[in-house]
């Protein structure tokens, strides 16, 4: 079948291309891009008024499974996946199992080619259970398709171990994604230490905590050579040790998660644990040191961190209701009603922050537009006003501190391999 996609504002980050263009797709490939006289086309979407831009890319997720399907499958986080226009995704490696055999991240890759309307890549856990013991085969896994390796959700305490694991990455030229958290300093906590964590009775979570983490994998990433991608930066300082390290050299990425640069801590206020998530939400002006390193390219990619839980844990009390909220159908809304609208990125940055910027991170092929490449492809409706609605995810969890708030802009037909795989627009129908 032959797709005209006609009448949008085609952005391609890549080659800085932004005009009003055809697309034209066939056999799940983009076959032409430009006002191109094609023939015998099938069928023919009236993109006018839209943004075409390639499918979106989100490097650090939870899609829960194996072990946890009654917070989502990967399947349901696909299709939440698609939802937010997103047409690729890396799962993180704290299931349960954890991701940390060739045997269980070959079931994770199996079952998204299977069942996930997206492309589901994987990373590894460094150590075995993710508890920071024994270092994992990387070599094997890494062969095997991991695209990162990560202890998510904790950082690897022992120094000797994490310069090993620097080592083993910088031979295989593979990234170590760091969760930041030196838990011998954060031992208890659910909130950002400040004023809000004393008014709710929480002992609080020091920036420290993160802190040292960044500053300790940069100096092992300079020591080794390896690549470094910090995940989920929420400190002013945090932002400014990434900045520091990248004016050196250091092969060091990071990236700021959609709460992150529109959330502060006082969201627990109203939200209760709907907001507790790790990192915390901080203070304003680590909101907008996080948006300064997004508009300097210190951080290089907006991810979401995706972590659906069922609303029975997060009705716990505070300090021990999990820490995590659901983010793939709220990223778009967010990046453009806090980045874009207020003018704080172009239209092609904020793109290129969500696509090509992340696939190159982590070395995926995804996150273009281009003739020759996979139809990944999303609309996007800049202008469209909408209220986050629950009941409308397709993700099975429902935790998020943005349920009835009003976002500006928002993904509407989300395209995998030439293929529709979430619609709006009515074209499916």
């Amino acid at each position: 079948m032959k797709i005209l996609i006609k009448n949008g504002t085609v952005i391609n980050p890549e080659n800085d291309f932004n005009e009003i263009a055809d697309v034209v797709i066939e056999d799940g490939k983009v076959i032409a891009i430009g006002n191109k006289q094609v023939e015998a086309i099938d069928h023919v979407i009236d993109a006018k008024g839209l943004l075409v831009v390639p499918g979106l890319v989100d490097i650090h997720v939870h899609f829960r499974d194996p072990g946890f399907p009654q917070k989502e499958t990967i399947s349901s986080g696909a299709a939440s996946a698609a939802a937010g226009g997103f047409t690729s995704v890396v799962c993180m490696p704290n299931t349960k199992p954890s991701i940390d055999t060739v045997q269980t991240l070959e079931y994770v890759l199996r079952t998204g080619q299977e069942q996930a309307g997206v492309k589901v890549y994987s990373s590894a856990a460094l150590t075995y259970g993710i508890e920071g013991k024994v270092l994992t085969e990387m070599e094997a896994l890494y062969r095997a398709g991991a695209v990162t390796f990560t202890d998510d959700g904790k950082s690897v305490m022992d120094p000797r171990l994490v310069h090993e694991a620097f080592r083993k990455a910088a031979e295989l030229d593979v990234p170590i994604s760091s969760h930041c958290e030196d838990h011998q300093l954060v031992q208890s906590g659910s909130l950002n230490q400040g004023k809000v964590s004393e008014q709710l009775g929480d002992p609080g979570i020091h920036r420290l905590g993160e802190e040292l983490i960044i500053a300790r994998d940069i100096l092992f990433a300079e020591d080794t050579g390896a690549r470094l991608h910090i995940q989920h930066v929420s400190t002013s300082r945090g932002v400014q040790l990434i900045r520091e390290s990248k004016a050196r050299g250091v092969r060091v990425t990071g990236e700021g998660a959609p709460h992150h640069f529109s959330l502060t801590d006082e969201q627990a206020l109203v939200s209760g644990t709907m907001a507790k998530v790790n990192p915390p939400l901080r203070t304003r002006e680590d909101v907008e040191a996080v948006i300064a390193g997004l508009v300097d390219g210190t951080l290089d990619a907006i991810a979401t961190d995706h972590a659906p839980h069922t609303l029975d844990e997060k009705g716990r009390p505070l300090a021990d209701a999990p820490f995590g909220m659901v983010g793939l159908e709220t990223a778009v809304g967010l990046t453009f009603t806090y980045l874009v609208h207020p003018e704080k990125l172009t239209l092609t940055e904020a793109i290129a922050k969500l696509t090509i910027i992340p696939s190159r991170i982590m070395g995926l092929s995804s996150g273009r537009l281009a003739e020759g490449c996979d139809a990944d492809i999303t609309l996007l409706d800049p202008q469209k006003e909408w209220t986050v609605d629950a009941e409308a995810f397709q993700s099975k969890s429902r935790n998020s501190p943005f349920i009835g708030m009003k976002l500006k802009g928002k993904a509407v037909l989300t395209m995998v391999n030439g293929k529709v795989v979430y619609d709006e627009m009515g074209i499916t129908r």
